[in-house]
């Protein structure tokens, strides 16, 4: 009787096995072309096309950019045109004077020179008039 009862047990576990299989086989059946089409999919961290150097030519540039500002209780650094600077360093015949949250300045022969983080933004500090009604 013991006998019969593992022969069963074997045999309902080969069925879930083989039920298993043609499962897996159906999912694989099912989205290999969701698979296959992920490989048009654009990586959403990348530039836009007209920002990408491959399709605009050379990025031209006139002197040092300023990339990044790091700034931490104990010191101040920048990175500008991809080596890091920090207060008092020089970068060129410049030496850098000033390191603010987007901008740093540099100090030369000629002059002062400001490098801004976004050259294009501006602040504009808008007020709400006293007077403002509902």
């Amino acid at each position: 009787m013991n006998a019969i009862i593992r022969q069963i047990g074997q045999r309902k576990r080969v069925k879930h096995r083989r039920f298993a299989a043609l499962g897996y086989f159906v999912c694989a059946c099912l989205f290999a072309p969701l698979a296959c089409a992920s490989g048009e999919l654009q990586d959403p961290t990348r530039p836009p096309a007209d920002l990408s150097p491959g399709n605009a030519g050379p990025l031209v540039t006139s002197g040092p950019q300023l990339q990044s500002v790091l700034i931490s209780a104990h010191q101040r650094s920048a990175i500008i045109s991809g080596q890091r600077f920090t207060i008092g360093e020089k970068l060129g015949d410049a030496r850098v004077v000033r390191i603010s949250e987007d901008e740093v300045i540099l100090k030369s022969g000629s002059g002062l020179q400001t490098l801004k983080l976004f050259p294009d933004v501006g602040k504009r500090i808008l007020m709400r008039s006293q007077h403002h009604k509902h």
